[in-house]
């Protein structure tokens, strides 16, 4: 019996946060608030798109192995402390996140900036120690993430998303910047999921990349729309933010309507990389709808 896509979603969360919560360590004493800190940024909520997305490309080339489970629970480390820093007072300022007070809120900022430090580095440690993967894999899912979430990636997003503030910039800076923040991490997700299988050849990589590129970008266009057309209490957090710092958005740059036609257009050339791929890519198809329909 096939589950309906809601259906795997809802199987597949309950796994990854399993998951989640026997990957976090020990508190070494007299650091349980650290731990406290990492626990509560990491397992209180989420959609767990990238982790999905892993295990999505993963059964499109031969089925998860160890190495997709680790890639997983690494994905979603460096998201969950990027979303840390992001909200601390420097950068974003928020207040919520999910619904419930951001780290810094809830504990103090010193604890947040290290939480955040410390999921940063549990994510590599947890691919370094992953069981029955060999070395030349591990170094390619380090290679990838390391890529996707530095200076060359997030990181890269983030700084330029920071500069942007109060500035008129265009789209091609905009799509810059967006792909990088945003598109960075999940084109990692996809990619380190076909990696884990051992399966998967150059030609299935770049279009899958192709497919998580636009995926990537059309999940931030729609966090664009829903600031402007979604309820703060489903999306649980400060509505518009970015329009209250000023920050440019395809919405502003663009108008409603452009934005969700662009959003739309992003989808059908997600689909369109996908065309090499059988009934097994099903889940990545159903993912990438979900991103351009999803209300939260």
């Amino acid at each position: 019996m096939v589950l309906t896509f809601s259906e795997y979603v809802q199987q597949q969360t309950l796994h990854i946060n399993g998951q989640l919560t026997a990957f976090l360590p020990k508190a070494v004493p007299g650091a349980e608030r650290l731990n406290q800190a990492m626990a509560y940024s990491l397992l209180q909520g989420g959609k767990r798109v990238r982790p999905l997305l892993a295990y999505a490309s993963a059964e499109t080339l031969g089925g998860p192995t160890a190495a997709t489970a680790a890639a997983a629970c690494a994905l979603e480390a460096i998201h969950a402390y990027s979303l840390i820093h992001d909200d601390l007072p420097a950068m974003d300022n928020d207040d919520l996140r999910r619904g419930q007070p951001t780290c810094h809120r809830a504990f103090d900022e010193a604890t947040a900036i290290l939480a955040g430090d410390a999921l940063q580095t549990l994510a590599f440690e947890t691919l370094l120690q992953a069981a029955d993967v060999t070395p030349s894999l591990t170094l390619e899912l380090l290679r990838e993430l390391a890529g996707a979430a530095g200076a060359s990636g997030m990181v890269a997003g983030q700084a330029i998303d920071l500069y942007a503030v109060n500035q008129s910039i265009g789209l091609d800076v905009l799509e810059t910047m967006h792909s990088h923040k945003t598109g960075a991490l999940i084109e990692a997700a996809v990619v380190m999921g076909a990696l884990s299988t051992g399966q998967a050849n150059p030609t299935q990589i770049m279009a899958l990349r192709n497919y998580a590129r636009a995926i990537g970008l059309a999940f931030q266009v729609q966090d664009d729309i829903l600031d402007v057309v979604g309820d703060t209490v489903t999306l649980g957090k400060q509505q518009g933010a970015d329009v209250q710092l000023n920050k440019p958005t395809y919405v502003t740059l663009l108008g409603l309507a452009e934005a969700q036609a662009l959003a739309k257009s992003l989808y059908a050339q997600a689909i369109t990389a996908l065309e090499g791929f059988d009934d097994k890519a099903l889940r990545l198809r159903e993912l990438a709808a979900y991103i351009v329909e999803r209300k939260y």
